[in-house]
């Protein structure tokens, strides 16, 4: 069987599909995972076959219309969604060609992409194969999807559709008690485990053992590093970084702030006393107590499953949900907008080192997720599809 993974710009829409796409490759089945030149590197290095279908970056499509206009990001939470929506359209637009003629040369059985990567289930409709979306993370994409509809408006008339193609299959990775009561339409879903994907690095001691004081991670992802995002996203990343780790030092805690080696070594050099650089996150997080993050999906789910309480403060609106379902159950304390300050965030990790339900509920979800079906059995389902 040949299965055509489809990406959609950023490390961790590579990340999300890497269990499934490597478990299919250990079964035999031949994989591609096709993304942009930005994240070639992320896919080659957790061993998978890449194939480049654009050398636009992510932020073009975020910033400019299908005829290089400009846009203007919206400010104002609720239209946020659609416009997220809109843009992943827009480089679901620009993929399809190009994933028209890897897919004539290649011959794919069966397409998976990920939450938004819209050109998935077109291409699949596209050649009458079929189309696997697979959840990238806990957070909702239905009031996403509308945008994406109005933005294809051209492509989806081509295929003689109304909405975005049906999927066979939908595979969630959402614990159970955070499922929305909304679910991605599909003909049939299947939950399975959260495998933690990142990028590897020559592992210290420390990074594997509990340390004698508290551990608090701090992060923000791949907004941060030197070759994602645009520059506006990573100076706010950083400042953030920085302004939040300098409060949390009050804290007797061991303090560890997972970035980019260069944005560590800044770090380190405004804030002695702080562990900072690139540290594989799947590997330190079991051995933290609270993990303080900017709301994103990949980072939430890798904490859950670890078994660790966080603060989160979500960048825009559509992380907003998935952070709110989290906080009401137990699990975490959610700051929202400016809320978010270096005191408030210093005092509800005080909080989560002081309640020990906070890491009880952690513990609740690790547990869940623990429970779900492997990866390998997603990929039998997607063989009976075939």
């Amino acid at each position: 069987m040949r299965i055509l993974f489809v990406a959609a710009g950023s490390l961790a829409t590579v990340f999300a599909l890497a269990p499934v796409a490597t478990a299919a490759r250990n079964a035999g089945h031949a994989v591609i995972m096709a993304a942009n030149d930005d994240v070639i590197p992320a896919i080659t290095g957790v061993g998978l076959p890449a194939f480049s279908v654009s050398s636009l970056p992510i932020g073009h499509f975020v910033n400019t219309d299908r005829s290089g206009r400009p846009v203007e990001i919206p400010t104002v939470p609720e239209e946020q969604i659609p416009f997220t929506g809109r843009w992943f359209g827009r480089m679901a637009a620009a993929w399809l060609d190009p994933l028209s003629e890897l897919a004539r040369d290649w011959r794919p059985d069966v397409i998976v992409g990920g939450t938004m990567s819209y050109a998935a289930g077109l291409l699949a409709a596209r050649l009458g194969i079929p189309y696997v979306r697979h959840a990238w993370d806990a957070i909702e994409a239905t009031a996403i999807d509308r945008g994406a509809v109005e933005e294809l408006e051209p492509e989806l008339a081509e295929l003689g559709l109304e909405w975005l193609p049906e999927p066979e299959l939908f595979i969630d990775v959402c614990p159970p008690s955070l499922r929305p009561p909304e679910s991605h339409p599909a003909k049939r879903t299947m939950g399975i485990r959260w495998v933690p994907v990142n990028g590897q690095r020559q592992l210290e001691p420390w990074m594997l053992a509990r340390s004698e004081r508290p551990r608090l991670c701090l992060t923000t992802g791949s907004r941060v590093a030197h070759d994602v995002g645009d520059h506006d996203i990573r100076r706010r990343s950083y400042e953030f970084l920085r302004s939040q780790a300098v409060a949390l030092m009050e804290l007797d805690i061991d303090l560890v702030v997972a970035a980019p080696d260069k944005v560590g070594e800044a770090l380190r050099a405004e804030v002695p006393g702080v562990r900072a650089g690139w540290v594989p996150l799947d590997v330190l997080a079991p051995t933290c107590d609270v993990i303080v993050h900017h709301g994103g999906g990949t980072t939430s789910l890798t904490a859950m499953t670890a078994a660790v309480p966080q603060v989160a403060i979500p960048q825009g609106a559509v992380q907003n949900l998935g952070a709110q379902r989290l906080s009401r159950y137990g699990a975490a304390i959610t700051f929202f907008g400016t809320d978010g300050s270096p005191e408030a965030i210093v005092d509800a990790c005080r909080e989560i080192l002081g309640d020990s339900s906070y890491a009880d509920r952690a513990r609740a979800l690790s547990r869940e997720i623990a429970e779900l079906a492997p990866p390998s059995q997603a990929v039998d389902a997607i063989a009976e599809l075939v």
